[in-house]
């Protein structure tokens, strides 16, 4: 599978270095990125080619990943418009939905939509992925592949569950590391040092995660177990309740699934 980046950021970097440790050729892979700074890093670490714009043509490629902002896809779309044959299109910019891209493609419909998280960089990710109508098994496949390379898969079966997993797992990350600040202030505001605070959450939140990961109960269990009647849990825990803990992490991923929905409306309009 040839396959082109379109963008060399910090995804494309993600993705090509996961790519490279799953066994992928390095002589499969191109990119184009307009920084030359930024190519000759991509080249030293990983030996793949690339070309600063599409102005000299498209490499020759089974598959062309765009990895640039979202801002800059009409622009990056107009330019790859024609130059398009039988290649799986992946975009995985936030908010672009796929007759937005199909149009600014001149009708091209071969077409996945992914959205990964920051996790990826180090192949610890999850991607949502969605395929237009006509996108086959094969192409399905590839584009499963590629983003195996950084992590899990989930496929949705309606676009509009794409705002529900940029809420999730794409923004999710921050959720995470603002409840990790949380812990931190609180355990230096109970005498620890950065570093021992640091610490203490840091391994917390990965054992959780790990004994989650390991364990047939659910989360709602899992919690329970820890929680002592009359214990030092539940006085926290209850505490969080009725700070409204709860209902205010639904409400925040409710208006993150929002704000994506404004964004593509957005978006579909320029």
């Amino acid at each position: 599978m040839n396959i082109t980046f379109i963008g060399g950021g910090n995804m494309a970097t993600a993705l090509i270095g996961g790519m490279l440790q799953q066994g992928f050729n390095a002589k499969s892979l191109s990119v184009i990125e307009p920084s030359q700074e930024k190519r000759a890093e991509l080249a030293n670490r990983f030996g793949v080619r690339s070309q600063a714009s599409l102005s000299t043509g498209l490499p020759s490629s089974d598959v062309v990943l765009i990895a640039v902002k979202p801002q800059s896809m009409k622009e990056v779309a107009g330019e790859l418009a024609g130059q398009l044959k039988h290649q799986l299109v992946i975009s995985i910019a936030a908010g672009i939905r796929i007759d937005t891209l199909v149009s600014w493609l001149n009708g091209y419909q071969h077409i996945v939509r992914v959205m990964p998280n920051t996790p990826a960089m180090v192949q610890a990710g999850i991607s949502g992925l969605f395929a237009a109508s006509g996108v086959g098994h094969n192409a399905r496949d590839q584009a499963e592949q590629i983003m195996r390379a950084v992590g899990q898969v989930v496929w949705v079966d309606a676009e509009q569950k794409m705002d529900a997993i940029t809420a999730m797992s794409g923004s999710g990350p921050a959720y995470v590391f603002y409840f990790m600040e949380a812990m931190m202030a609180a355990g230096k505001a109970l005498g620890f040092s950065d570093t021992d605070a640091r610490k203490l959450t840091y391994a917390t939140f990965e054992g959780a995660v790990k004994l989650a990961m390991d364990s047939a109960d659910d989360a709602a269990t899992l919690r329970a177990k820890v929680t002592s009647k009359g214990g030092t849990t539940e006085a926290a825990l209850n505490s969080m309740e009725a700070s409204g803990v709860k209902e205010s992490i639904g409400a925040g991923i409710a208006a993150a699934s929002y704000r994506g929905q404004e964004l593509g409306d957005a978006l579909s309009k320029q």
